[in-house]
């Protein structure tokens, strides 16, 4: 939620310190703790399965180069479920290996909404709502993550 992130960053900072992706907004650069709290992520739990704190960032950072959130907008564009279970799939699992809880949960309802059903089966609308709300969260990560570099 903006809400969230915006509350983040609330005070003044130099402009040295505002990422490339905040300046127009006017905010600093994250944390990898801030970062995971402005997505409603669990800094905690991705920590007990990475030992460090530069090896979280360093996965979180490769995060945008994962291709599973592409492969699903295009597989549900050509309306192919099948293959938009299996990116949704992969998503959520790589989602929920980082802690990023809301994402995860998002995809989660995707992935259950999908799995083991043909065309005739899926629900449109509630498909169309669930990816709408998947498209949000992954959006406020990828925003997040920015504010990192």
């Amino acid at each position: 939620n903006r809400g969230l992130h915006d509350e983040v960053w609330r005070g003044g900072y130099q402009r040295a310190d505002w990422c490339s992706t905040c300046v127009r907004r006017k905010r600093k650069k994250m944390t990898i703790e801030e970062c995971y709290a402005s997505i409603g992520g669990s800094y905690e739990d991705v920590r007990k399965r990475l030992p460090s704190e530069t090896l979280v960032e360093r996965f979180v950072l490769k995060f945008p180069e994962d291709k599973s959130y592409q492969s699903l907008a295009e597989a549900l564009q050509r309306e192919e479920y099948e293959d938009a279970f299996k990116a949704v799939h992969t998503l959520k699992g790589v989602v929920l290996n980082l802690g990023f809880v809301r994402l995860g949960r998002s995809s989660s309802d995707l992935t259950e909404l999908l799995r083991g059903k043909d065309a005739q089966q899926i629900d449109r609308a509630q498909c169309e709502e669930l990816w709408k709300q998947v498209t949000e969260d992954y959006e406020q990560v990828i925003d997040a993550i920015n504010c990192l570099r």
